[in-house]
């Protein structure tokens, strides 16, 4: 899940180059607030409240960062911060990089990083599936048959994330009274899943530089995904970790009926325990 740091600030804002908190004395000079500072709206990253600007410009270049109102604090410190700290503190898991990321930048990626997950996804489903089926066969016909394999592959792991998904707002949808005193963001939460699905992208290296603790690899993969997408619930609804652990729950749940149902088709789905079984030989 990366991020622009000072390039990924909403349009309107300004470059932050040269932020000086508390430079100068600003008393008696105007500021010059922004259409987006009176149209946007943030979120303090250490309280979550809303804030109507991250920083002020004022005169002769002198940039201020927001106070909070209700916590005494930065609204957004990150927006000083190099991305490579941000993206550090992003795969600590840390709420506050997470609310940067998500309500204080503005990062269309999420799509383009969905698509790139499951092909990684699908290539080691196809990975397994080619390991499990050794054919030396040079035919064209055999050459075409592993390439749709890869094609249903995609199709297989596209459909179970979006079970999993599904699984996650069926539960904050039934459980609405409980989850969010507001009505919940579902788009913007549905972005935060796809944004917390980056760590997929290890699946690749996983596979590539293949050893004897490639199993045990894929399922660290798998708890830090799962574990970004219980900090992205919590993060986006503000919301407990007891109600994020049950939407992960009641994802995985219909995720494994998914696979279940596939299985009971018997279609070879790739599934992460066939992988496991079949690299603790």
């Amino acid at each position: 899940m990366g991020t622009g740091g000072r390039s990924g600030l909403r349009p309107g804002k300004g470059n932050t180059e040269g932020l000086a908190a508390g430079r100068g004395n600003t008393d008696g000079v105007a500021a010059t607030p922004t259409a987006a500072s009176v149209s946007c709206q943030y979120r303090c990253i250490e309280c979550n409240q809303e804030a109507k600007e991250l920083y002020r410009d004022y005169n002769h270049g002198v940039l201020k960062i927001t106070i909070c109102k209700s916590c005494q604090k930065p609204v957004d410190k990150y927006i000083e911060y190099d991305p490579v700290i941000i993206l550090i503190n992003a795969i600590l898991c840390k709420a506050q990089a997470y609310r940067h990321i998500l309500f204080n930048t503005k990062i269309n990626m999420h799509g383009k990083l969905c698509i790139f997950c499951l092909l990684c996804e699908a290539y080691l489903r196809w990975w397994q599936l080619q390991d499990s089926n050794q054919n030396t066969d040079p035919n064209d016909f055999i050459r075409y048959a592993k390439e749709w394999d890869f094609y249903r592959m995609f199709a297989i792991a596209s459909l179970e994330q979006t079970a999993f998904f599904v699984g996650i707002f069926t539960f904050l949808w039934v459980g609405r009274p409980m989850t969010a005193k507001k009505k919940p963001n579902f788009i913007l939460l549905l972005k935060a899943l796809l944004l917390s699905s980056y760590g997929k992208l290890l699946l690749i290296p996983a596979v590539i530089w293949e050893h004897d603790y490639t199993a045990l690899c894929l399922r660290l993969i798998k708890v830090f995904v799962l574990t970004s997408n219980f900090q992205a619930i919590r993060v986006t609804l503000n919301i407990n970790r007891k109600l994020s652990l049950l939407a992960i729950l009641s994802g995985l749940l219909m995720e494994s009926t998914m696979v279940y149902f596939f299985q009971r088709m018997e279609w070879d789905v790739g599934s992460d325990c066939a992988i496991y079984k079949s690299q603790d030989f």
